[in-house]
């Protein structure tokens, strides 16, 4: 269902998510909510050798992660910070939780607006897609990638709108973009997930 092209420092994991109903019917409990605080207890804690390694990570390509193109677990950690950081969905709001704590950038698509097959590599020249109800677009040029039958859709700085969860939402694909120079970070981030979404309800499965 997957393919990863080869990257010298890209460690990343993939799984399917099902969920017991629509997320519109499954609002986040309390618990998950205060998960979205930075002061939180969580298995796993961000620092700056986890930002310079997912950011050296993403610089393989070409792609320079910084500023507004810095990687979405950078934006979390301030949103929290400053009280800004909300529940959107439970799907969402449990990879904020994980991507927050864990330093790890996280991208969540909806299988029924995707279509496989899938595969993660570097974006070409002139790729862009849109990554926001407003129509905004980001440049992905040298950026690694999630992508379906249709380009790509997902990525470690901003997620395409045209696969975003909504209130229908049932079955999820989730990314995780970890780098190899932070050990087994990836797989305790991911353990750490699916214990959350277990709890939630929801069934998960790995990807080989």
């Amino acid at each position: 269902m997957l393919t990863v092209e080869p990257h010298p420092s890209l460690d990343t994991l993939a799984f399917t998510t099902t969920f017991p109903a629509p997320l519109g019917s499954l609002p986040s409990p309390e618990w998950l909510v205060a998960l979205l605080k930075s002061d939180a207890a969580a298995p796993l804690s961000s620092d700056d050798a986890v930002r310079g390694a997912v950011r050296d990570m993403l610089r393989h390509g070409g792609y320079k992660p910084t500023g507004r193109g810095k990687p979405a677990s950078e934006y979390l950690v301030r949103a929290a910070t400053e009280g800004t950081l909300g529940s959107i969905n439970t799907a969402v709001d449990l990879c904020n939780a994980v991507s927050l704590h864990s330093g790890l950038p996280i991208s969540v698509v909806d299988l029924d607006r995707a279509t496989a097959p899938f595969r993660v590599g570097i974006a070409p020249e002139g790729s862009q897609y849109v990554f926001n109800a407003s129509g905004q677009s980001i440049d992905l040029a040298g950026l690694l990638c999630l992508f379906d039958a249709e380009g790509p859709c997902a990525n470690a700085v901003k997620d395409a709108q045209r696969t975003k969860t909504n209130a229908d939402t049932r079955r999820t694909l989730t990314v995780l973009w970890g780098a190899r120079g932070l050990g087994d970070r990836t797989a305790r981030a991911f353990t750490w997930y699916r214990e959350l979404l277990e709890r939630a309800g929801a069934t998960v499965e790995r990807l080989p």
